[in-house]
């Protein structure tokens, strides 16, 4: 609400997670005069912001992957979200917020650590985008390029520079 001469003028702010439980996430918040304008313009923002996220295991390579693939943390304003990976069953041990947002990314199984004012939601959610935002980040050996190695021009000449009859002049 915002006081002015005439009265008080009151905005709704609206927050929207979309998701498809299989590895995408979108955010998007929207303020407007009206609950169901914010909520409209919310939803268009959270599918413009639609990020990957990725998952992976805890101890063995069993089944496709169900948590995050390391610790990750996030942060906005004061309030900090650290997202660390859990064994298989655990499911989401996480507050009613960040709970929403991973199972909308996919992730099944999650420990979380906030710290801060996580009753600022606003910042509690996008603590939490984040830090899911971070997973893909985080650079593992099965993410890294496989790189071919060429000989120098030295090692690739190597037997013509050996051989003495190039450097002696023949007379």
């Amino acid at each position: 609400q915002k006081q002015t001469r005439a009265g008080q003028r009151t905005r709704f702010k609206a927050f929207v997670v979309v998701g498809d439980s299989d590895g995408h996430v979108g955010l998007g918040v929207k303020c407007s005069k009206e609950v169901a304008g914010a909520i409209r313009g919310a939803i268009i923002d959270a599918k413009l912001s639609l990020i990957p996220v990725r998952r992976g295991y805890w101890g063995n390579k069993i089944g496709k992957p169900h948590t995050v693939p390391a610790k990750v943390k996030g942060k906005c304003g004061s309030c900090m979200v650290r997202l660390i990976p859990a064994p298989r069953g655990t499911s989401i041990v996480a507050a009613p917020v960040p709970k929403k947002i991973l199972s909308f990314a996919g992730v099944e199984d999650c420990y979380t650590k906030s710290k801060g004012s996580t009753a600022t939601l606003g910042n509690f959610v996008k603590a939490t985008f984040d830090a899911i935002s971070k997973t893909y980040s985080f650079l593992t050996p099965d993410l890294w390029t496989e790189f071919k190695l060429v000989p120098t021009l030295y090692q690739e000449h190597s037997s013509f520079l050996q051989d003495e009859q190039t450097y002696t002049k023949k007379e």
